[in-house]
């Protein structure tokens, strides 16, 4: 699979949350290879801001050339600020598809789970991944995507401030429905992450965890991005793995987190 560079054309920008926006671009190249938990690099028109900012993927439309990323604004003049500027008609550089995706054979009973702002790249594998599907999405208290996400498998809900679904976290969603799986499907921020894997571990689940670090080049080349590896890494000689390329998606038992 192979990574391009170009321009994107803005189909459309909504805001779908207090500072979580929806945009959709067209750049049917990079739209016609992504796969769920592949990540584009978007570059601003800000020449302060020369590295380009990793978004996820949310979905695909590959008949029309199109993807759309859900993404969450992180202050004041920063990149992803300045993306929630962009309006229908404007051009966007964008690099990608970059990193491995999830892994889409059939795996038996699955839990797709996704954290913050980990929730979106499990729409479009919840789209694609064949079987039984069990979303579990923890939110802080502001609910986003729960409508796209309950047309392609059994959704549970679980937030911090018990204002919807479950009052606590996802593994707190789990136990009070008393839900059980073949495969565990994962992002978000890596206390959840940690505590999926062990999970996985003490219930002999199979365990797929996209990591969230920065990054900076995004195609492996910089080591800004590492994860501490259980193998020796063939690119640096020590043990660890690049996120951008060797991830964001490993088996948990893969990497220390």
């Amino acid at each position: 699979m192979s990574k391009y560079k170009g321009q994107a054309a803005v189909i459309s920008q909504e805001q779908i949350a207090g500072d979580i926006y929806s945009l959709w671009i067209e750049l049917p190249r990079i739209a016609s290879e992504a796969r769920p938990g592949q990540f584009l690099s978007l570059y601003t028109q800000d020449g302060s801001k020369l590295l380009p900012r990793p978004i996820s993927i949310c979905e695909t439309d590959k008949k029309k050339g199109r993807l759309r990323l859900v993404y969450r604004v992180t202050g004041k003049e920063t990149g992803t600020e300045l993306f929630s500027r962009l309006e229908p008609g404007d051009t966007l550089e964008v690099m990608g598809p970059l990193g491995n995706g999830f892994p889409l054979e059939n795996p038996g009973r699955a839990f797709l789970i996704g954290g913050g702002i980990g929730i979106p790249p499990m729409l479009e594998l919840a789209k694609q991944l064949p079987g039984a599907k069990q979303i579990i999405a923890g939110y802080k208290d502001e609910l986003f995507l729960t409508e796209d996400l309950e047309r392609y498998g059994e959704l549970y809900v679980a937030t911090e401030d018990g204002s919807a679904g479950t009052r606590g976290n996802v593994l707190d969603a789990v136990r009070e429905h008393g839900l059980a799986a073949d495969v565990i499907y994962a992002c978000g921020p890596t206390p959840m992450l940690r505590a999926l894997k062990a999970y996985g571990e003490e219930h002999g689940i199979v365990c797929y965890i996209s990591l969230e670090e920065k990054m900076a080049c995004g195609i492996g080349a910089c080591l800004a991005c590492v994860c501490q590896s259980k193998e020796t890494d063939s690119h640096s000689n020590v043990h660890n793995k690049r996120v951008c390329k060797d991830g964001p998606v490993f088996l948990s038992t893969e990497v220390e987190i």
